[in-house]
């Protein structure tokens, strides 16, 4: 699933599973029969095919760890008629050694049925529960396109919903009286705490951008917020957690600014000017702040009308190929100045499933922020003065 470009809302999109994909019933016949009859001809070979017929007891634990109920069990009963047949042909010295082979082989291919079920079950919770988890979050994140006066923003956000819980990566782009605001954020760590935390940094953000007239208010608010959640999550007993994030704000004029939290910084594309944004370094990620005594500052930059500006997430610039380099993000931007904005994250979106060969390991988020050549807000747009005043 993931929020897409779709004006609608979410809409789906398949993933591939990041566990190891479930054992057909071609390899599972493969196994059994070519397993068997390499014990029979060994045993025929060396003149001890009732000794090694006992072996295939050891063929359903391994179908266990991958296979279905109905696999395992197909396994346990093809295991025990060969073994039963094999005694009943060449039987063991006494009939108490006979009778303990069937005993320990029902007995442990029975195991493996059971040990199939508690792992199926088991998969079918985490996977409920990660669905639910990255359906939640997709609540809480507004679908693009979003729209400002200064701004029309798309991209994308994915959560990985295989391996590992999903994420906190989020976004939000904010119409306010002192112009357009937007935000990315990761927040340290997967699962619902998490989720949590990156819910109370985007509350905090959506208060606080209304709010603050200054880009460093929004900031220490958003710093506040993270203190006061980990604050809460050591009494839980629950690890702290800090942000990594990039506020924006863009009013009128061709420059905009910005306050880097530890984030990646953004990219521009704007014809022959396109790439890096060059900020300087980052500032400490939100909850460290104590760290420095530095304040965090706030950079100027050149964000011209009809211009593209790119933020992401290290799901990004932290995917890899089957060979472990990372993909090459500041390489492909420049191919993409001819792209319109608003198929830029789909474009990001498939070379990064190309690269990766379906295989993400983190959340992806995309903020595709295109700077209106007309600075007069739209007739629908909120303005939370003018509300104010009626």
């Amino acid at each position: 699933m993931r929020v897409s470009n779709d004006p609608g809302g979410p809409a789906a999109a398949p993933r591939r599973s990041g566990r190891a994909a479930p054992l057909s019933w071609t390899v599972v016949l493969s196994w059994l029969v070519g397993i068997t009859a390499v014990l029979a001809i060994t045993g025929v070979v060396l003149s001890r095919e009732t000794g090694l017929a006992p072996f295939l007891v050891f063929l359903p634990t391994l179908i266990s760890g991958r296979g279905t109920v109905r696999q395992t069990a197909v396994a346990s009963a093809w295991a025990t008629l060969v073994i039963a047949g094999s005694l009943i042909r060449s039987p063991l010295g006494t009939p108490a050694a006979n009778a303990s082979v069937m005993l320990f082989a029902i007995a442990l291919n029975g195991l493996s049925v059971l040990q199939t079920m508690r792992r199926v079950r088991r998969e079918g919770e985490i996977t409920r529960l990660r669905s639910a988890a990255a359906a939640l979050q997709r609540q809480i994140l507004r679908p693009f396109p979003l729209d400002t006066a200064e701004l029309t923003a798309h991209g994308l956000y994915e959560p990985v919903e295989e391996d590992s819980l999903v994420g906190g990566d989020v976004y939000e782009v904010v119409a306010t009286p002192y112009g357009s605001r937007a935000f990315i954020a990761d927040v340290q760590g997967k699962g619902l705490p998490a989720i949590s935390t990156a819910f109370s940094v985007l509350s905090s953000f959506r208060e606080a951008a209304l709010a603050e007239p200054t880009l460093n208010g929004v900031v220490d608010a958003l710093e506040k917020s993270v203190l006061r959640h980990n604050a809460f999550a050591v009494q839980t007993g629950e690890e702290e957690r800090f942000v990594t994030a990039f506020v924006l704000c863009v009013s009128s004029g061709s420059k905009a600014q910005a306050i880097n939290c530890g984030h990646i910084p953004p990219y521009l594309i704007d014809g022959d000017r396109t790439g890096r944004v060059p900020l300087g370094e980052a500032s400490v990620p939100l909850g460290l702040a104590s760290l420095t005594s530095e304040p965090r500052p706030v950079k100027w930059f050149d964000f011209p009308y009809g211009s593209t500006l790119l933020l992401c997430t290290d799901g990004v610039t932290e995917a890899r190929n089957p060979a472990g380099s990372f993909y090459p993000l500041e390489q492909r931007v420049r191919s993409w100045k001819d792209v319109p904005p608003e198929d830029i994250a789909p474009t990001v979106r498939n070379e990064l499933q190309e690269y990766t060969r379906g295989r993400l390991a983190d959340d992806t988020a995309l903020l595709i922020l295109h700077r209106k050549a007309v600075t007069s807000p739209p007739a629908e747009s909120w303005n939370p003065a003018e509300d104010a005043r009626r």
